[in-house]
């Protein structure tokens, strides 16, 4: 399963059947309204193997500020589905056409602690494009090898207490990058859907 038409093959095979991952951690969820929320999981078919396109966002933005991120945002009264949504903020943040984009399907809602109620929307994307990073909101864009993600032994558990309870999250460090919190946690989802009944 090593080679990239294989990867991608195996990952559409497992969405389509409908393979759901592992429930998450809802214990520590605030109080209150969720806001919604979708983001593009967009998996670059580079010729060497595929890639996951990631952001770093700024570090003074209100939500998640420094943090590696899809790109993706709050769902707007316009937005007619998650993955309009996903589409549009996509456009915004970092310049990638929907017309690059391959939506091959989508992950259960991702709940965060901030909040926020984000549906992943998965897309391949086919070379080449052009990208234009919104310099307010993103402050690097850059691609990490989708076996990388998908390999569970990359996946680091974290413990914190929160609130007198002991909670856990996923990180996965990569080349000087830390991949965490709701990211992390999407992806570890998406690894989940990706081993499957393997």
């Amino acid at each position: 399963m090593s080679e990239p038409a294989g990867l991608i093959a195996h990952l559409r095979q497992q969405l389509d059947a409908g393979v759901l991952p592992a429930e998450i951690d809802k214990s520590y969820m605030p109080e209150g309204p969720l806001v919604p929320a979708a983001v593009l999981v967009p998996v670059v078919l580079r010729d060497q193997e595929p890639t996951v396109l990631l952001t770093l966002r700024t570090s003074h933005l209100r939500d998640h500020a420094g943090q590696i991120s899809f790109p993706g945002g709050r769902t707007e009264r316009d937005d007619d589905s998650a993955e309009e949504t996903a589409l549009r903020e996509a456009e915004e943040e970092v310049g990638l056409h929907r017309r690059h984009v391959q939506i091959i399907g989508r992950l259960p809602p991702f709940l965060t602690i901030t909040g926020f109620v984000v549906t992943p929307v998965i897309g391949l994307i086919k070379p080449p494009f052009e990208l234009k990073r919104d310099d307010f909101e993103v402050a690097e864009v850059f691609e990490t090898p989708l076996a990388f993600l998908m390999d569970q032994e990359n996946h680091v558990r974290h413990e914190v207490m929160h609130q007198g309870k002991l909670h856990h999250y996923w990180s996965m460090p990569w080349q000087g990058y830390n991949i965490w919190g709701a990211t992390a946690g999407m992806l570890r989802q998406l690894s989940e859907v990706f081993v499957g009944n393997r």
